[in-house]
């Protein structure tokens, strides 16, 4: 699939990529939460968490709560490295890599974690024994993220909903008062779009979580099989 400058129109297929990454990247923050309790698709918990801990006097502790979104960063800018800089040189963006990227690193996850690496899936966190789980996590995260809004400035995030719910606001005030017809037939699409985000986020949270009751950390299998989905079939 080769994405043009019009990747941010509201065509049904760019809509169906944003709801099988926000569903994708609900299913990731649910094996996160679920196995180590903590958030790993956005960055802003990260940062409350070094607060905490630096307050109780667990500086190991904070300090790697502290290195992990770096992580996030370093995937967001792998992403950039694909996409955004071969569109500022006018070059064809390469989608496909940094989706198999993720591929390869939800696998990774989903092996070490069967393995025992992590510990006991649900345990409390152990910094040095959780790190790696949550860097993994936080770096694919960060590549899946920054695939759509580095693609042409678009303000598409499908790892987290905060933005979106206030890009989801924005919409549905000028839906609501908007006089202009055309444009309001665009905030019309468009805040059905960002409320399918929404509820595509949530659905793939409640189905993974689902499974990973009963696999535990082989329940990476779910965004590992979206992730698979996207760059074989979309990402061309």
């Amino acid at each position: 699939m080769n994405f043009k400058n019009e990747f941010v129109s509201l065509n049904n297929k760019n809509i169906s990529i944003w709801f099988v990454m926000a569903f994708q990247a609900g299913a990731i923050n649910a094996g996160g939460l679920m196995a180590c309790h903590r958030l790993v698709t956005h960055t802003t918990g990260f940062a409350t968490h070094f607060g905490v801990e630096f307050a109780q006097g667990n500086y190991v502790a904070a300090f790697g709560m502290l290195t992990v979104p770096v992580f996030f960063i370093i995937g967001a800018m792998i992403s950039a490295y694909f996409i955004d800089l071969r569109l500022q040189e006018n070059r064809a963006p390469n989608y496909r890599t940094p989706a198999i990227l993720i591929t390869i690193i939800l696998l990774i996850t989903a092996i070490t974690g069967q393995l025992g690496l992590y510990g006991g899936f649900q345990n409390s966190l152990v910094i040095a024994r959780d790190y790696l789980f949550m860097v993994l996590l936080c770096m694919a995260s960060g590549i899946q993220n920054a695939m759509l809004c580095n693609a042409h400035g678009t303000s598409v995030r499908t790892t987290h909903l905060t933005g979106l719910s206030t890009d989801l606001a924005v919409g549905l005030v000028r839906f609501f008062f908007h006089k202009d017809a055309i444009k309001h037939q665009h905030e019309a699409k468009a805040s059905l779009a960002r409320m399918g985000t929404v509820l595509c986020f949530v659905l793939g949270s409640m189905l993974a979580a689902l499974i990973f009751i009963k696999m535990q950390y082989l329940g990476f299998w779910v965004p590992t099989l979206t992730s698979i989905l996207l760059w074989k079939y979309v990402f061309q």
